[in-house]
Order: structure tokens, then sequence, then C-alpha cells
């Protein structure tokens, strides 16, 4: 892939970042046979009002948006959400990147960082083990879907 430029979200990327939700959910709707993830029925008005409200990174090849991340500080935690990468370029570091840009964008004061994703979604788990995070706590969802959350010591 040609250089891969990571900077902040702008107003004007909702649409497109839109897009780039929905067709990297996909696939999470089909492990767990719900097409009705939140990050699929998320409307652009509420995408929007997200995005203005906490820390988002993009991640751009040429002009196109490849990937997402997002995270808002709750206290001395930086939660990191929505870590989004398109289908087609998914499995080339992207992905690090953009966390390790988030986790480097965290405010001062910051003690921890916290995500979470879905039991199944094991090679999501396995990349974020790799990069430090710590299995916490299990939440069922729903049944059948239980939330992994992990942690990591912000290291400061």
């Amino acid at each position: 892939m040609a250089d891969v430029t990571i900077s902040p979200v702008e107003a004007g990327d909702a649409g497109e970042i839109l897009t780039l939700q929905r067709a990297a959910y996909v696939t999470e709707a089909q492990l767990y046979g719900d097409p009705f993830l939140p990050a699929l029925t998320q409307t652009y008005q509420e995408l929007r009002a997200e995005l203005a409200e906490g820390f988002a990174l993009k991640a751009t090849c040429d002009t196109r948006i490849i990937g997402v991340g997002r995270a808002r500080q709750d206290g001395p935690v930086w939660h990191i959400g929505r870590l989004t990468i398109a289908p087609d370029a998914q499995g080339q570091g992207i992905g690090t990147r953009l966390l390790t840009e988030l986790e480097r964008s965290a405010p001062a004061g910051v003690e921890s960082f916290a995500l979470f994703t879905g039991h199944l979604s094991v090679a999501n788990i396995r990349l974020y083990e790799r990069l430090g995070y710590r299995e916490e706590r299990r939440e069922t969802l729903r049944p059948g879907v239980d939330l992994v959350h992990l942690a990591k010591h912000a290291g400061r």
C-alpha cells in the first residue's frame, strides 16, 4: 500500500467515515449474526455529533480514508473505540499505527487506556494483547455475545 498518513479527523470526513464504518463492520455483523450492531445503525447525524464531542484520528492513503479510531477521556482513563479499518486494507499494520497514535494523543493525566471488542473477534483481541492490553473482564451484551474489556497502563 502507498504511504499512509495519520491525521486528525475533520468535520467534512463524517460521510466517508460512516461509509468506511459500515463496510468494515459487515464482517462483525456476520460473525455475530447481528445486522443491527451499533456501528451499522449509527446515523450520519449521530456520527457527526460523536466526532465533534470526542477525539478521532484517520489513516489516509492518497485521498481515501482507510482507517479511523476514536477516543474520549473519562477521568484518568482514555477510552479508545471504533478502531475501524477498510476491509481491503486490513492486516497491513494500519490498526496498530492508529491505536499507537491514539495512545500518544492522550491528554496529560491519563493513567490507562481502555477498549473493548466482541469475544468472537479473535484477531482484534490478538492485536490488542500484542500491543500490551490485558483482559480485565467480560460483559454479556446479549445471549451469545460477550464484550471483552481490555486495558493497558499508560506508562507515562
